[in-house]
């Protein structure tokens, strides 16, 4: 199955070579929020393009009777998700959005390689996202909202703190223009000065 890591099984009292990986499902999960009836879901797999995920997603939002939009994804792809559903917050700044992280149930088959054993049954559960984008408001108290435009306020909000963070630790860092240098270069100027009134002393 596509979207999460290969693991070793290990299952206690049973001796794995002598099984074979067979199918693998993934279990339906439950929808975390209330949805309209007339929403577009996007299912993101590893082996999905963004660029045919973006264009259908970029012209389906765009029809007035769509009203909302769902990403969801699991294990490895969980990456790609976040990335499309951001992409289309920034060309669509009045998308309210809620996101909810959870574990997906998958279930492996393990087919025997000797008669006489039974074939096997492995549930695993892998991280899963599901993102909401909606045009309407969304529930303002959930933990997962995040307002339309928020993002980029984030991003400017960030910036200017890792600058006056940065700029802070500039003054006392010893970094040049810092005030921790100018003392250092201050205090080497006056042991210079010593030497060389020293070294002048030693002429006469």
């Amino acid at each position: 199955m596509d979207g999460y890591d290969e693991i070793e099984v290990k299952l206690p009292g049973v001796r794995m070579e002598n099984y074979t990986k067979g199918e693998v499902l993934e279990v339906s999960m439950d929808v975390p929020f209330p949805l309209d009836s007339s929403r577009v879901e996007m299912k993101v797999t590893v082996g999905s393009k963004l660029r045919n995920l973006l264009g259908y997603s970029m012209k389906k939002i765009k029809e007035p009777e769509v009203k909302q939009m769902t990403w969801n994804a699991s294990g490895q792809a969980i990456g790609k998700a976040i990335s499309c559903a951001e992409i289309m917050k920034r060309k669509n700044k009045s998308l309210h959005q809620i996101t909810k992280l959870m574990n997906r149930r998958v279930e492996e088959y393990w087919e025997p390689k000797l008669e006489g054993l039974d074939r096997l049954k492995v549930n695993r559960d892998i991280p899963a996202i599901c993102i909401l984008l909606s045009k309407d408001q969304l529930d303002t108290t959930d933990p997962g909202y995040q307002a339309p435009g928020s993002l980029g306020s984030l991003w400017t909000s960030s910036s200017q703190q890792d600058s006056a963070t940065s700029h802070k630790h500039g003054r006392d860092s010893g970094q040049p223009g810092s005030a921790t240098a100018k003392r250092q270069r201050k205090g080497k100027n006056q042991k210079d000065n010593k030497n060389k009134t020293g070294d002048r002393g030693d002429k006469t």
